[in-house]
């Protein structure tokens, strides 16, 4: 059967009364063509797909496989009738081709949430008689190890609370399930009913059918030359059938598109690289076909790096099986070696792809019954943190982009293209959950050619890996972005992980000695870290010495008045600027500190930020790690069009350390030689050592007493020096990012994309207080956060301490668990710590309403309903329910565990911090308490 007979269509669905028929939409409602398109075949919708491109379009798309269809299908079906698809070669040709076929929703919650769209989608093209080969055939998810099964009852227990069907099992039911597979060796697994196949190049054509019909506009044998733009927007396409002016361009190129990223007026950043990826398909197996009455279930065996599903023999149309792997160790491709020819160009490597084969025969022994397999090796697209990549690109306004589906684009293709339609028509991603797929968590380090072949490598394997939180870092790609005092913290034991490509010191060994191996992060665990004892240490020097932490990896940025001094406007063009984007009165005085949200028109979080008032025309920014390139491109897309205002990153300019503890204003005070009394929230400039301009901040990312100092990088070894050197006598030690994640947590401090983003308000997490409506300026959100300040909020982050619960013995909560009050799931986990000082494990979540999502309005929640007498709390750690006490204000904090008496406690469970003064050692319990939660950090 060829590729274009493959997609069939029947008139089926015909209304009487419109002469339409449906197919299943976006929005759940259903999508209606007229039936002479129903009745219309694959063949014939080809009258609109020409070979000469229209002048103009409202939306380009580049390249015509399974994501870009979706996206056109979804236009389409929006209204949006202006759409031209553009493909070098022919439709579907590129890697849907070669598509495994497999649908898999036990993945985390952001994937599946696209993943679980997608096979309804797929489900509707078979129902209204498109022949796509979708098969609900389930899946059994293989733990050959302890730690695996641990990894997948984690999964099991957030997924089944949020709809999914899914349930533990054990090696004899992993055999009624799939009598083939051998058991031997099994932990046991997880069975996933509702996981399917289909034929990837089937749906490819389908949506591209659908996407005509519709009105969009297909162009075969067009290559994209150049992309145009024009006051930093999309203008138009060049190419090599001529020109085309278009208002949107979506990058649909899979591994073409990150050099079809550098063709543009402005580069554009798409780091993607192919791999060589591979799956092998037998003859037809006796064994099989007489087991297949209703198919088997798809095979993950994650500890063997291989996945298995039936196969349909064309030769005897037998059914045999489709044997694939994500390896440990990969082949990245270099791409300027690829030609037109590729799908030729790639020969079968038995060498490497051997080793996965055995381990399926291993399993599956009725493999051996087929002898030597046909092995095919084609490549297909990864991204560096193995991570789809969609969305609006920070360089060029309305250059969107959907690629990197890392050798699936069948399964995420469904959803993603909806996601990106919906982004294109409304102008702002559609969901918070789309955060860690936005094109725009990248900085130029990342689209580095060598950096994105080394990075491949592992990226691979990681998808059948377990990632151990916080404890699994990238060994391949490293020591790129790295503070001045990165080999300095190497010999003093600094274990590093990297964030946004930079390299930053997650505890410290101090067992390590100069001269021995340098000390890598241990093997990882579900449990207590084995590296504990070490933050315990780090803890102690924060709670009663003096603890320094090198946070250089923030985002900064200086936001200026330029025509201040000609205009003589005292700089209120960066005042009203940021007066607009900020919910908080940022017009504060010279030397003063704003924490503040930027918010979106939903209210919800683009920013989470500090504003230092440098001068009267000038404010220095600081922002979460993984903000750099985000944020840089949203409050650029609000800069004022007369360009009074400037808008610079500065990250490199300044080191920053921490200077944290009761004892830290002694010694800021001996390093600067004055005195280091500050009012909370204000800063200065001092000479530290001979270092001159170290800006001092009355504030630390932890929570605790102390210091921000923003070094001009120049000076950071010799402000680092002297701070270790006469630090002795306070305490000093150094302290890594876990440890600061931990003091944070216990403080009820929320992070960037974890507790805050796009959908999150301050009214949710506690932050009302720093929301000003009665400020003259209009900012934007403001009105989504006046009704909801009216109308009340419906979910509500709370703290829980799990008071019953053995750190040393049980698997810990590490994020993501579902959240019980009563038996009812209301909410999920969003992070969690060790909370040293409390010696207990303390958890962040939100908490909606019972009643929320289920037919009625969400029910508002209020302090009453969670802290109500009598309820009790469970928090599910990988199947296992634990009670958890909630709280609406941080623990009770003294400053050292010797102190701590736990049994005193405020009646509404709110506890507050008492410092031990030592010689007025302590800044400010107001910097420690009432305004804690300042700069937020991602940090898994």
């Amino acid at each position: 059967m060829g590729l274009m007979n493959t997609v069939k269509r029947c008139s089926v669905g015909i209304n009487a009364a419109t002469g339409l028929s449906s197919i299943f939409s976006s929005n759940g409602s259903s999508f209606c063509l007229p039936s002479k398109f129903i009745r219309q075949t694959y063949a014939t919708s080809h009258s609109h797909t020409t070979n000469v491109p229209p002048k103009e379009a409202q939306v380009v798309i580049c390249g015509s496989g399974a994501v870009a269809n979706s996206i056109a299908y979804h236009l389409v079906q929006s209204g949006w009738k202006d759409v031209v698809v553009l493909e070098q070669h022919s439709i579907g040709q590129g890697t849907s081709l070669f598509g495994s076929g497999t649908l898999g929703l036990f993945k985390p919650s952001a994937e599946r949430n696209l993943i679980s769209y997608s096979i309804k989608l797929y489900q509707s093209l078979q129902d209204h008689g498109y022949n796509i080969d979708l098969k609900r055939c389930g899946s059994l998810n293989l733990a050959q190890t302890k730690d695996r099964l641990i990894a997948l009852k984690r999964r099991v227990a957030y997924s089944l609370p949020k709809g999914l069907q899914c349930e533990v099992v054990t090696p004899a039911e992993i055999r009624n399930l799939h009598p083939l597979l051998r058991t031997e060796g099994l932990e046991g697994g997880v069975w996933v009913p509702d996981d399917a196949t289909a034929s990837s190049s089937a749906v490819c054509l389908a949506l591209a059918d659908l996407a005509r019909q519709g009105g969009a506009n297909y162009i075969e044998g067009c290559r994209v030359e150049w992309v145009l733009t024009e006051n930093s927007k999309v203008k138009g396409v060049q190419t090599n059938l001529g020109n085309m002016d278009c208002q949107y361009f979506v990058n649909c190129a899979g591994m073409w598109a990150r050099q079809l990223g550098q063709q543009c007026s402005t580069k554009v950043k798409i780091p993607v690289n192919p791999a060589e990826h591979f799956y092998a398909t037998t003859r037809a197996i006796p064994s099989i076909t007489s087991s297949s009455q209703h198919g088997l279930p798809t095979i993950r065996d994650y500890d063997s790096h291989v996945y298995m599903r039936e196969w349909i023999d064309p030769e005897s149309k037998g059914i045999g099986l489709l044997v694939g792997g994500f390896e440990n160790e990969a082949k990245p491709l270099i791409f300027n070696n690829f030609s037109d020819t590729w799908k030729e160009g790639l020969p079968p490597d038995w060498d490497h792809f051997g080793p996965m084969w055995e381990k399926a025969v291993h399993r599956m022994p009725c493999l051996a019954e087929a002898g030597r397999p046909q092995l095919i090796n084609w490549p297909d697209n990864f991204t560096p943190d193995g991570r789809w990549i969609l969305g609006e690109t920070s360089e060029v306004g309305n250059y969107f982009v959907g690629v990197g589906l890392n050798g699936n684009a069948l399964q995420g293709a469904g959803g993603v293209g909806r996601a990106i339609a919906e982004w294109i028509i409304s102008g702002e991603p559609p969901r918070g959950d789309l955060l860690p797929f936005d094109v725009r968590r990248f900085t130029d380090l990342h689209n580095n050619a060598h950096y994105l072949r080394q990075r491949t490598k592992e990226v691979v394997g990681r998808h059948y890996s377990i990632l151990y939180p916080l404890q699994t870092e990238f060994k391949y790609a490293r020591k790129l972005r790295c503070s001045p005092l990165y080999s300095v913290l190497e010999t003093r034991g600094a274990v590093f992980g990297v964030r946004m490509g930079f390299e930053r010191a997650l505890y410290f060994d101090t067992s390590y000695t100069r001269g021995d191996p340098l000390p890598q992060m241990p093997q990882g665990t579900f449990g207590k870290p084995k590296f504990f004892d070490y933050m315990r240490e780090e803890y102690v020097a924060c709670r009663e010495g003096v603890g320094i932490i090198d946070m250089s990896s923030f985002a900064k940025f200086e936001i200026k008045s330029q025509l201040w001094q000609e205009r003589q406007s005292a700089g209120h063009e960066v005042v009203s600027y940021l007066q607009h984007l900020c919910s908080n009165d940022v017009n504060i005085p010279v030397g003063g500190i704003a924490h503040t949200g930027m918010q979106n028109e939903r209210g919800g979080y683009e920013n989470d930020c500090m504003l230092v008032r440098q001068a009267d025309n000038c404010y220095y920014m600081v922002s979460p790690t993984n903000q750099q390139t985000r944020i840089l491109s949203w409050m650029r897309r609000h800069l004022p069009a007369d360009n009074s205002v400037g808008l610079s990153d500065v990250t490199s300019m300044h080191t920053v350390l921490n200077v944290v503890g009761p004892k830290a204003r002694e010694l800021m005070s001996e390093m600067s030689n004055t005195d280091m009394h500050l009012m909370p929230f204000t800063y200065k400039k001092v000479n530290v050592g001979y270092a001159s301009d170290v800006m001092v901040m009355a504030f630390t990312n932890t929570g605790e007493a102390g210091y921000s100092l923003y070094i001009p990088s120049e000076y950071a070894l010799h402000v680092y020096d002297r701070l270790m050197k006469v630090g002795r006598d306070y305490g000093v030690r150094d302290v890594g990012y876990i440890t600061l994640r931990f003091l944070r947590i216990e403080k009820f401090i929320p992070f960037w994309a974890e507790e805050l983003d796009c959908v999150t308000t301050p009214y949710e997490v506690g932050r009302g207080y720093k929301v000003k409506l009665d400020k003259e300026e209009y900012f934007i959100g403001k009105h989504a956060l006046q009704r909801q300040k009216e109308t009340g909020v419906r979910r509500r982050l709370v703290l829980f301490t799990l008071d019953d619960f053995d750190a040393d013995q049980e698997v810990w909560p590490w994020g993501g668990e579902p959240i019980y009050r009563d038996g009812q799931f209301v909410g999920s986990v969003t992070s969690v710590g060790y909370g040293f000082t409390v010696d207990k494990m303390v958890c962040l979540g939100f908490v909606r309403h019972p009643s929320s999502g289920k037919g009625s309005p969400p029910a508002p929640i209020t302090a009453d309903f969670i802290n109500a007498k009598g309820v009790k709390y469970e928090v599910d750690i990988a199947g296992k329910r634990v009670l958890a006490r909630p709280h609406l204000h941080p623990p009770l904090l003294y400053p050292s565990s010797s102190a701590h008496d736990s049994s005193k406690e405020y009646a509404d469970g709110g506890l507050r911090y008492r410092p031990k003064v030592r010689g007025e050692a302590v800044v400010s319990a107001r910097s420690i308490h009432t305004d804690c939660d300042i700069l937020n950090e991602l940090t898994s």
